[in-house]
C-alpha cells in the first residue's frame, strides 16, 4: 500500500489511528497487537505470501536476540551473533543479490546459468538492517530483550517499513513501552498532519512531475539516444530534483503518520543539498543509513584509528558495500565508489587544512552529487556514458525551435559549437508546457531546496518526546491543508516512491 492513494488516506489510516486508542483505553498492549496487525495488512497489500517472510525473520531475530543478551560478551554470544547475521545477510543475499551474481559469472564466461524467476520482497532491505543493528548491540551488552509483540511492532511498524528510516531499537522500543504513547493528543495529531501535508506535496506536485521529465530523457539514453547537452542537463537535474523530492516527501510523511501515534521516528533527511562538502551531504542524507554503515561497518573494520591509509580503505569498502545495498547492479557499486573517492578527497583536503568559500563548497558538492545521481539513474554503462557525454557537451548542444533566432545571428559560430535548433526537449511539453516552464520549474525547485526551510524547521518537528509540541502558525496549518488538497486532487494515478523496494 502507498502513502499517496486514496485507499490508505481515506480508509487504512483513519481506521487504524481510531483503533489503536480506542483499544488503549483499555489495554496498551492489545493496542500495540492492534498497529503490528495493521502493519501486517499494509506490507500485506502488496504481496501476501511475503508476509510469511518478514513474520519469520521478526520471530526467529527475536529468538536470536534472546538469546545473545543472556549470552553478551561471550563465546557462546559471538556464534549466536554470527548464526543470527548468516542467516539474515543470506535471506538478503538469495532475494537481492542471486541474479546479480549468476549475470556477472556469466558475462565473466564463466558459467551460463539461468537467472533465478525471484521477487525482490518490499522493504527487505530496511528490516533486514533494522534488526543486524539490535543483535549487535544485545552482543555489545548495549540492547536487553523485549516482549515478542513490542518487538514484533518495532520490526514491522508500517510507517518505516518499506522505505525507511531504519530503526534504532533504543530510539523506538521504549516509546513503545511508554504508556503515554497510547493517549490520544491534539497536538501531535494537528503536527503530524502538518508534515504529512508537507510530504505529500512534495511528492505528488513537484517530485512526480521531475520524475516524468528525468523518465523522457534517461529512457531515451537507454534505448540508444545521445542527449545534446541542454536535454541531458535537463534529465539530470531534473532526476536530481525527483530523488529529493521523493524521498524527503516520503521522510516527512512518514514521520508525519508516526507523531498520529505519539511516535517520534528520527529525522532522515536534512536539505543535503545545502551540504558544503561530500562529508556533510552524507550526514544530511538518509542519516539513518549513513548512522547504520558508520556504527556497524565503518567503525568494526577500524575507522579511523589505523591510521589515515586505513581510514582511506576503510571508507572505500564502506561506500561500495553502501552503493551495493542500494542496488544489485555494478552501477551502484560504482556509484558507491565514486562517492568513496569523493570522501577520501574531501578528508584529504581537510587533513591539508585547506577550505573554500561556503558558496563555492555548496556548488562543487552538488555537481559532484549531479554527476554520481547519473549512473544511479542509468539503466547501464552506456546509457549512463552517453549522458555524461551529453553533460559535457560531447553530443553537441539542442536547443528549441524558438531560439533559432541566435542561430541566424551567428551561424558559424552555431555550426562549430554543434548547436542545433530543434525540439529537442520534445516529450516534457505535455509535463512542463515546454522548454521555457521546464526551466522555471527547476529553478523553483531548486529555489525551495537551497533557499526555502526544511520540513521540520517549517512545522517545528523534534525527536525529543519531553520537548513541547510547538504548532505552526495558523497561516501555515491554513497553508498546508490546501497543500494536502491539490496534492489528493493529483492522485490520478499510481506512482510509487522511489526508495519503494530496495
Amino acid at each position: 500500500m502507498l502513502f499517496n492513494s486514496h485507499a490508505f488516506i481515506f480508509a487504512f489510516l483513519p481506521v487504524v489511528l481510531a483503533g489503536f486508542f480506542l483499544i488503549a483505553r483499555h489495554d496498551h498492549r492489545l493496542a500495540a497487537a492492534w498497529l503490528a496487525i495493521a502493519s501486517i495488512a499494509f506490507y500485506g497489500w502488496w504481496n501476501p505470501p511475503f508476509v510469511l517472510l518478514l513474520a519469520a525473520s521478526i520471530a526467529a531475530n527475536h529468538a536470536f536476540g534472546n538469546a545473545i543478551v543472556a549470552a553478551a560478551g561471550t563465546r557462546r554470544g559471538r556464534s549466536l551473533l554470527v548464526a543470527a547475521l548468516v542467516v539474515d545477510l543470506g535471506v538478503l543475499g538469495i532475494f537481492k543479490y542471486a541474479n546479480f551474481f549468476i549475470e556477472t559469472v556469466n558475462a565473466a564466461g564463466a558459467a551460463h546459468w539461468p537467472a533465478i524467476d525471484i521477487v525482490l520482497p518490499l522493504g527487505i532491505s530496511f528490516y533486514t538492517f533494522t534488526q543486524v543493528a539490535y543483535l549487535v548491540d544485545a552482543y555489545r551488552g548495549r540492547a536487553r530483550a523485549y516482549g515478542f509483540a513490542h518487538y514484533f511492532l518495532f520490526v514491522s511498524y508500517f510507517p518505516h517499513l518499506v522505505a525507511g528510516p531504519i530503526l534504532h531499537h533504543g530510539e523506538i522500543l521504549p516509546q513503545l513501552e511508554d504508556p503515554s504513547t497510547y493517549r490520544a493528543r491534539a497536538d501531535s495529531i494537528a503536527l503530524g498532519l502538518t508534515l504529512f501535508a508537507i510530504g505529500m506535496a512534495k511528492k505528488t506536485l513537484i517530485a512526480d512531475p521531475l520524475g516524468e521529465c528525468a523518465n523522457t530523457v534517461f529512457d531515451a539514453a537507454r534505448d540508444g539516444a545521445r542527449p545534446h547537452l541542454v536535454a541531458a542537463w535537463s534529465g539530470a537535474l531534473a532526476y536530481t530534483l525527483q530523488l529529493y523530492f521523493d524521498f524527503s516527501g516520503y521522510s516527512d510523511m512518514a514521520i508525519g503518520i508516526s507523531m498520529l501515534f505519539n511516535i517520534r521516528l528520527p529525522i532522515n533527511f536534512d536539505s543535503p543539498y545545502k551540504s558544503g562538502s561530500i562529508i556533510e551531504f552524507w550526514r544530511r542524507w538518509h542519516m539513518t543509513l549513513s548512522r547504520f554503515l558508520r556504527d556497524y561497518l565503518y567503525v568494526p573494520l577500524g575507522g579511523n584509528r589505523r591510521g589515515p591509509a586505513r581510514r582511506y580503505v576503510n571508507v572505500m569498502v564502506t561506500m561500495l558495500l553502501g552503493g551495493l545495498w542500494h542496488g544489485a547492479s555494478w552501477t551502484f557499486v560504482v556509484w558507491g565508489g565514486l562517492h568513496g573517492f569523493y570522501l577520501v578527497a574531501n578528508h584529504g583536503w581537510r587533513n591539508a587544512g585547506l577550505r573554500m568559500p561556503r558558496v563555492l563548497g555548496v556548488a562543487v558538492t552538488f555537481l559532484g552529487v549531479v554527476f554520481a545521481w547519473v549512473l544511479f539513474r542509468s539503466a547501464d554503462f552506456g546509457a549512463a556514458s552517453s549522458m555524461l557525454a551529453g553533460m559535457a557537451g560531447m553530443n553537441g548542444t539542442s536547443l528549441p525551435v524558438s531560439a533559432a533566432a541566435l542561430g541566424a545571428a551567428a551561424p558559424d559560430l552555431a555550426g562549430t559549437l554543434g548547436i542545433v535548433f530543434e525540439g529537442s526537449l520534445r516529450g516534457f511539453e505535455s509535463i512542463t508546457g515546454g522548454a521555457p516552464r521546464l526551466v522555471a520549474f527547476l529553478a523553483a525547485a531548486l529555489a525551495i531546496v537551497w533557499l526555502a526551510p526544511n520540513s521540520q524547521t517549517l512545522a517545528r518537528y523534534t525527536v525529543d518526546r519531553a520537548a513541547r509540541i510547538r504548532l505552526p502558525s495558523p497561516a501555515f496549518a491554513l497553508a498546508a491543508g490546501v497543500m494536502l488538497a491539490l496534492a489528493i486532487m493529483g492522485l490520478d494515478r499510481v506512482s510509487t516512491f522511489l526508495y519503494y523496494q530496495f
